[in-house]
C-alpha cells in the first residue's frame, strides 16, 4: 500500500507539472514556430537530462532497451508536443486542454497492450465513459475548435498513450528520470538538426511571453514532469495512475482562464466535471 501511495502521489505531481503545458505552448507558438518550438525544447531538455546522467555516473541502456527509448523518444518527445503545437494553431488551448481527458483510456490501453496489465471490466466502464464525454464535447460546435485542430490532438493522444505505457514499463528496470533522460537523448541528433532548420528568421518581435512558454515545456514538460509521472506509473501501475490524467482538463482550464484569459465554455466545465468525476471509480476498480 505504501508503495502504491508513494506511486499515486508521485503521480499526481506529474499531472500538476503537465497542467501547465499545453497553456504555455498556445503561447510559445505566438513566436516560435510549431517545428522549433518541438524540436528546441527536446534539445533543451537533452541537454539537461545528459548533465544529470553524466553526473550521477549512469549506466548506459542495455541493447534490448533501445527500441522501447525509441518508442517513448516518438510518442513523448516528438509526437506529442509536435501534433499539439500544431493543433493550437487551429484551436484554443482550453479546447486542446479537454482531449487530455482520452488520455488516460490510451494509457491504460497500451498498459494491457505493453505493460501486460489486466483491469477489471468496472475499470473499463469508468475510463470509457470520461473518454465517451470528451469525445461528444469534441462535437460540439463553438468552443474554438476546427475539425483539423481536433485530428490532430486525438492523434497526439494516441502517441501519447504509447509513450507513457512505454515508459511506465521501463522505468521499472531503469528508473523515471534515467528514462526521460535517455529518450531525450537518443532522439537529440534529429531534434538539433530541426532546430537548427527552423531557426526563426529573426528574434525581433519574440515577446517575453513566448521564451517564458518555450522555457516552461522544456524542463518542466519535457523533463522534470516526466521524472515524477514514470516513477508514478511504475510504482502504482500504469492504468490505475494514468487515470489521474482525468484530473489535468481541470487544472489546465482553470491556467488558461487565468493567464490566457481565454473563455471557457459551459460546455467544458460540464465535460470536465464528468471527467473528473470518473477518476475516483476508475482508481477503486484498476
Amino acid at each position: 500500500m505504501a508503495t502504491m501511495a508513494k506511486g499515486w502521489g508521485s503521480g499526481l505531481l506529474g499531472v500538476l507539472i503537465f497542467s501547465g503545458s499545453l497553456p504555455a505552448t498556445r503561447v510559445a507558438v505566438g513566436g516560435f514556430s510549431p517545428l522549433f518550438l518541438t524540436s528546441a525544447r527536446a534539445v533543451i531538455a537533452a541537454l539537461l537530462g545528459a548533465v544529470f546522467l553524466a553526473a550521477l555516473r549512469q549506466a548506459r541502456p542495455a541493447r534490448r532497451d533501445l527500441v522501447p527509448l525509441a518508442v517513448i523518444a516518438l510518442g513523448v518527445v516528438v509526437g506529442f508536443p509536435l501534433l499539439t503545437a500544431l493543433a493550437l494553431q487551429h484551436i484554443t488551448s482550453a479546447r486542446s486542454i479537454v482531449f487530455i481527458g482520452l488520455l488516460p483510456l490510451s494509457t491504460a490501453l497500451f498498459g494491457v497492450l505493453r505493460g501486460g496489465e489486466r483491469p477489471s471490466p468496472v475499470f473499463w466502464l469508468f475510463s470509457g465513459l470520461g473518454a465517451a464525454t470528451v469525445a461528444g464535447f469534441s462535437l460540439h460546435q463553438g468552443s474554438g475548435g476546427s475539425s483539423a485542430g481536433d485530428l490532430l490532438m486525438v492523434a497526439a493522444i494516441v502517441l501519447c498513450g504509447l509513450g507513457y505505457a512505454e515508459g511506465g514499463v521501463l522505468s521499472r528496470r531503469l528508473g523515471g528520470w534515467q528514462v526521460i533522460s535517455w529518450s531525450l537523448l537518443l532522439a537529440l541528433p534529429l531534434m538539433a538538426a530541426l532546430a537548427l532548420f527552423t531557426l526563426p528568421a529573426t528574434w525581433q518581435g519574440i515577446g517575453g511571453g513566448a521564451w517564458t512558454g518555450l522555457a516552461y515545456v522544456s524542463v518542466f514538460s519535457m523533463l522534470v514532469g516526466f521524472i515524477f509521472w514514470y516513477r508514478g506509473l511504475a510504482l502504482g501501475g500504469i492504468a490505475g495512475v494514468g487515470q489521474l490524467q482525468l484530473l489535468q482538463p481541470l487544472f489546465g482550464l482553470m491556467l488558461a482562464a487565468w493567464l490566457l484569459h481565454e473563455p471557457v465554455a459551459w460546455t467544458m466545465v460540464a465535460a470536465t466535471a464528468v471527467v473528473v468525476l470518473c477518476v475516483a471509480g476508475a482508481k477503486r476498480f484498476a
